[in-house]
C-alpha cells in the first residue's frame, strides 16, 4: 500500500487529473502546516522541478491552498492571475466536504466568475483536498 492508503495506480492517477508535466513551471500559494506534502511531493515529481514561491515570469500553473477561514475567495483568485500565464491554470485545492476550512463548491463557483474565470472541474486529488480547475474563459468576453 502507498500513501494515502492508495495503491501507486490510483496515486497517479490523482495526480494525472492535474495535467501536469515535466518542464511545466508551477506557483505554489497558500502554503500552511496543514497541506498535502504527499501531494505537493507528486506535483514535484510530475514536473520535474521544485515549487516556486514567486516568480519573475509567467507561470504555466497555480497551485492555491485555500481555506474557509483564509479569507474572500475572489480575492485569492484574482491574485493568484498575478503571475499566470494566459495559456495558464489555476487547481485552487480546498478541503473536502466535512474537513476544517472546507470551502462550500458554490463560494468556488461564485468566486471564479467574480475573478473573470471559468471552472472547469473538480478532482479528488487526496484523502482531505479537492481540487478545482479554474481558467479564463476562451475568446472575447461578451
Amino acid at each position: 500500500m502507498a500513501a494515502w492508503g492508495l495503491d501507486a495506480g490510483s496515486k497517479s492517477s490523482n495526480i494525472a487529473q492535474l495535467g501536469l508535466s515535466p518542464g511545466l513551471v508551477v506557483e505554489e500559494l497558500g502554503w500552511d502546516e496543514d497541506v498535502d506534502e504527499e501531494l505537493r511531493e507528486a506535483v514535484m515529481d510530475a514536473i520535474d522541478a521544485d515549487l516556486v514561491d514567486q516568480s519573475d515570469e509567467a507561470v504555466d500553473v497555480v497551485l492555491q491552498w485555500w481555506r474557509l477561514d483564509d479569507g474572500d475567495v475572489i480575492d485569492c483568485l484574482v491574485d493568484a492571475l498575478t503571475d499566470l500565464a494566459g495559456h495558464g491554470v489555476i487547481w485552487l485545492l480546498t478541503p473536502k466536504h466535512g474537513r476544517p476550512g472546507h470551502v462550500p463548491q458554490a463560494d468556488v463557483a461564485e468566486g471564479a466568475v467574480a475573478a473573470g474565470l471559468s471552472l472547469t472541474s473538480t478532482a479528488a486529488v487526496s484523502p482531505d483536498w479537492s481540487a478545482h480547475k479554474l481558467v479564463r474563459p476562451k475568446g472575447p468576453r461578451r
